[in-house]
């Protein structure tokens, strides 16, 4: 038997059932001193495996429970009709006892998972660039990253993903997916998403590629003679407040903004320090931007050391795939400072967690909640907006999904899409349900004549492509982008 797995299943027994070694270490990190709490925390502590020891005989219920575990490996080992490897057996039930949670973000990592999740903190990583989650037993997806193959695919915040490439991730772990859909560069890989609003689910294909993780962009728009910076922060990592600093310091001295548009549509997430220190930049401090909160303890308000309220407006973006980092910050925002936050409603993803070092695996365990300075929970409500603005529909479809020509006396999902591409570069459809009438012919043929295409009223490869390019080609000018144009709105009401 390996004696280190003994005590990793004695560790994370004291975090369960008194709170010991884990927790201690888990709230020396929310004490609001030099080290924060974060999204997903990397700082670690260890303890000696003496202390360990100390601990489990001052506990009697503690020591009866790791009896019974150490009896069940013994029988198994000593009957079991096959040669059994005792590290699994171990690795086996600390994996029970944090399933036993019902937590979809607390989790053991094994090795292979502890080098994937430390990898996706590093500067850049392969795969199709999206946040994932398990929420009511589905692994979701958050938000594709902006720019990512994913995004580019067309898919979407709050996509439950069946399968990869044709294996099921019914309960799986969020890592065990990763790790599925996750590959080198260049090769696809096909994701089997369920849909809300959606009659059936459907495949996506998706080729990977290297994911950099910037994540700070800047662009200024004229709004009546007013110049508006946009900052558009895509998620928060370890050189996010630097790349903030630098943008917001271009917007201010070489573009002399007049107001501000922060754009956190789609930012999975990250570092709390990070988000702290965007937050700095608009806050004096006197008031706490978020607390934390968890059932042994106060909630516990947290100041900042800020640099005071801008001289002009601004204003905030989210949707459905702005989570955790995300969404403390529209609520600071709009809550103490009175931003107007625009948009749709955010994920809802209000907890706190914290990786600790288990051998060589890593415990990811959930430690705190997130509560808005009004006092409002994130965890499964989200922020709402306080303006709400939806996108032009064609913002919502995927890419034309078929190996099948689309034409005449069609009905399915992929001619709706096809039709709302078409009304989105301003043809004139008449309808969007998905039948591929004369009329929808007629405009099929229109695009086909204006792109200089064989018009044959028929969709097949060639025209499935130039109608896509120019679709997301739409999709990203600003003009189109109907909540960004009502946020600079806002910013002069």
């Amino acid at each position: 038997m390996n004696l280190s797995r003994k005590y990793l299943i004695l560790l994370v027994l004291v975090a369960f059932l008194v709170g010991g070694a884990v927790s201690a270490t888990a709230m020396t990190l929310a004490s609001g001193s030099d080290d924060q709490p974060n999204d997903e925390a990397t700082e670690q502590e260890e303890m000696p495996d003496d202390e360990i020891h100390n601990d489990i005989e001052e506990n009697e219920e503690l020591s009866e429970e790791y009896t019974k575990i150490e009896q069940v490996i013994s029988m198994i080992d000593e009957y079991y009709i096959d040669e059994v490897d005792a590290n699994a057996l171990y690795d086996g039930a600390v994996e029970g006892i944090v399933s036993s949670l019902d937590d979809p973000f607390s989790e053991y990592m094994d090795s292979e998972m502890t080098e994937q999740f430390n990898q996706s903190l590093e500067s850049s990583f392969e795969g199709i660039g999206a946040e994932v989650t398990q929420r009511e037993g589905h692994i979701t997806i958050i938000a594709p990253l902006s720019d990512s193959p994913a995004e580019e695919a067309g898919v979407r915040p709050n996509d439950r993903i069946l399968e990869v490439d044709g294996e099921s991730v019914e309960g799986d772990t969020v890592n065990e997916a990763v790790q599925l859909i996750r590959g080198e560069k260049g090769s696809d890989v096909v994701l089997t998403v369920d849909r809300p609003g959606e009659d059936e689910p459907f495949d996506i294909t998706i080729t990977r590629d290297t994911i950099p993780l910037e994540t700070v962009r800047s662009h200024v728009e004229e709004h009546d003679g007013e110049t508006v910076g946009v900052l558009e922060i895509t998620s928060f990592g370890e050189g996010t407040a630097e790349e903030f600093n630098e943008e917001l310091a271009y917007l201010e001295e070489d573009e002399n903004i007049d107001g501000l548009v922060i754009d956190v549509r789609g930012n999975p997430g990250g570092l709390f320090d990070a988000v702290e220190q965007v937050l700095s930049h608009f806050m004096d401090g006197e008031e706490p931007y978020v607390y934390t909160d968890r059932h042994d303890i106060e909630p516990e308000p947290y100041h900042l050391d800020g640099q005071g309220v801008k001289d002009y407006p601004v204003s905030v973006l989210i949707n459905e795939g702005s989570a955790s980092a995300s969404e403390i910050l529209a609520a600071a925002l709009n809550e103490v400072n009175g931003y107007e936050i625009i948009g749709e409603t955010t994920f809802g993803k209000g907890t706190v967690q914290q990786t600790l070092p288990l051998e060589d695996g890593m415990l990811k365990i959930t430690v705190l909640d997130w509560i808005t300075p009004d006092g409002n929970r994130i965890e499964e409500v989200g922020v709402e907006p306080t303006i709400e603005q939806r996108q032009p529909e064609y913002f919502y479809s995927t890419l034309i999904q078929t190996e099948e020509p689309l034409e005449y006396d069609l009905n399915n999902s992929e001619v709706e899409k096809l039709q709302l591409m078409l009304e989105g570069l301003g043809y004139e459809v008449g309808r969007t349900d998905g039948y591929y009438d004369t009329d929808t012919v007629g405009v099929v043929e229109a695009f086909q004549q204006d792109e200089g295409l064989e018009v044959t009223g028929v969709v097949d490869e060639e025209t499935e492509n130039r109608l896509e390019e120019l679709i997301l080609e739409a999709v990203m000018e600003p003009e189109n982008d109907l909540q960004l144009q009502r946020a600079i709105e806002a910013l002069y009401e």
